[in-house]
């Protein structure tokens, strides 16, 4: 059978199991509902679980919101074993045994509280000189690699039985958690790595709203159009702006309007007759557009004239 793939705007909060990559896991979201275009929020590993956002069409314009928001996560340390990768998938390079207890452990996430420098694993999709990291190291190179500073909100324990350590970690973006569990068990003087990672969060969104792959390839796809939420919801930190139809139709044609000087500077969501029209920018005392709906770009009429 022929697919027929349609035009579909929306955001849909998706649970990736484990063993599918994101990508796996994006495509089998897209063709459930026949979208022309799809995009995920950041990449989780085929070995982690969790949230997952998927923007379908428009929305790919204006998911910047959550790549830059704070995340949340679940995992698992399996102490007393290090290995190449820093999780599961690698093979174990020492063993160490493990004496630690609650008191020890909520001493030492506390020194990982506040603003970290880590050190990205070379088993990681970050690019050096257009390749990713883990391509050079299954080759054998290893590239040197900066510091980089994250932030970590909240640190908390959650479990510790016998050489296993359940923790909880609110992070800034670019934080590897993986890095952070096997930095934490260092400190804790045996080592360790990561057998199980799971996304809980992603700014305001949580994994208590999301569906999983049964749950969406049970629907028709009127329900599958009701899991979606609209354009704008991934913006909601911003401050809003209505524009009239006249300020509308300048913006589409690239014009810069000159008389918002009581908002707050940088970017805006930005409205039309209660609709949702797409981002602006404030730049000193001129609101210029940043990313229009398509729609609001091809009904722009006729140039009209600029402001001096």
């Amino acid at each position: 059978m022929v697919r027929t793939w349609r035009p579909l705007d929306g955001v849909l909060l998706f649970d990736k199991p484990l063993e599918l990559s994101s990508n796996t896991a994006l495509q089998k979201v897209r063709r459930l509902y026949r979208a022309e275009k799809a995009g995920h929020t950041g990449t989780l590993d085929p070995l982690a679980s969790g949230l997952l956002p998927v923007c379908f069409g428009e929305a790919t314009k204006f998911s910047m919101g959550l790549l830059d928001a704070d995340k949340s996560y679940r995992a698992t340390i399996r102490l007393g074993q290090t290995t190449t990768t820093g999780d599961a998938e690698g093979e174990t390079i020492a063993t160490r045994p493990v004496s630690v207890n609650t008191e020890q452990v909520r001493a030492v996430l506390q020194r990982f509280l506040g603003s970290i420098q880590q050190l990205p694993p070379m088993y990681s999709a970050l690019k050096h000189q257009g390749k990713p990291l883990y391509e050079y190291i299954r080759q054998g190179e290893t590239v040197e690699r900066a510091l980089r500073e994250v932030f970590i909100h909240d640190l908390r324990m959650e479990r510790l039985d016998g050489n296993e350590l359940d923790i909880v970690v609110r992070c800034s973006k670019g934080t590897y958690v993986r890095t952070l569990g096997e930095d934490i068990a260092s400190a804790l003087g045996c080592g360790g790595h990561l057998i199980a990672l799971c996304r809980t969060s992603i700014g305001v969104f949580d994994l208590g709203n999301a569906y999983t792959l049964p749950q969406l390839e049970a629907m028709d796809m009127q329900q599958l159009e009701a899991c979606l939420l609209p354009l704008d919801c991934m913006l909601q930190d911003l401050p809003s702006l209505e524009l009239d139809a006249i300020e509308l139709q300048r913006m589409a044609q690239g014009q810069r309007l000159g008389k918002h000087q009581y908002l707050p500077q940088g970017k805006l969501r930005l409205y039309s007759a209660g609709r949702f029209v797409g981002v602006g920018e404030l730049l000193g005392t001129r609101l210029a557009p940043s990313r229009l709906l398509s729609s609001v770009a091809k009904n722009a009429a006729t140039p009209l004239q600029t402001d001096s």
